[in-house]
């Protein structure tokens, strides 16, 4: 198994009420994944944080391998919720991938 991590933080020109619905996206739009990409077998996004988080939202996911995790990469429904829900939003992407 892989466990694959993502920390994203917003831009700074969102007020707070953009970047809560910004995170609704998120969340919804990957978690949405659940049961459509062959080998992944969990995706949890996270917005709710504590005070001494430096992120805005999180991405925890489980997949079969690290082949599944690199089809999901270039998986077009992925594809589409990044370009769309997450990157033209995001600041700093930090990304953290291991064995499990």
């Amino acid at each position: 198994m892989v466990r694959h991590v993502i920390v994203w933080t917003l831009k700074d020109e969102f007020s707070d009420s953009e970047k809560e619905a910004i995170k609704s996206g998120i969340k919804e739009g990957l978690e949405g994944l659940k049961d459509k990409i062959p080998g992944l077998v969990e995706i949890r996004v996270y917005t709710e944080k504590l005070p001494s988080s430096s992120g805005d939202a999180m991405l925890d996911s489980l997949f079969e391998n690290g082949e599944a995790l690199k089809n999901y990469s270039s998986n077009p429904l992925h594809v589409e919720v990044a370009a769309t829900k997450v990157r033209p939003f995001v600041k700093i992407r930090s990304s953290y991938d291991f064995e499990c």
